[in-house]
């Protein structure tokens, strides 16, 4: 049960993250649901998930 609520919430991260126009609109929005998912980790990966998928 614990892995499916985790596959969930990671995959909700990394559609928030996806969020935004700029680079850095991307890496805030992730890193605020990466703060929410994970902590302090969640945010640096969030972050760096958000800022590496722009365009």
């Amino acid at each position: 049960m614990r892995i499916l609520l985790t596959t969930a919430l990671v995959s909700s991260a990394l559609a928030l993250a996806a969020c935004g126009n700029t680079a850095t609109e991307r890496a805030a929005t992730g890193g605020v649901a990466g703060a929410v998912v994970g902590g302090p980790i969640g945010a640096v990966a969030g972050g760096t998930v958000g800022a590496a998928t722009t365009r």
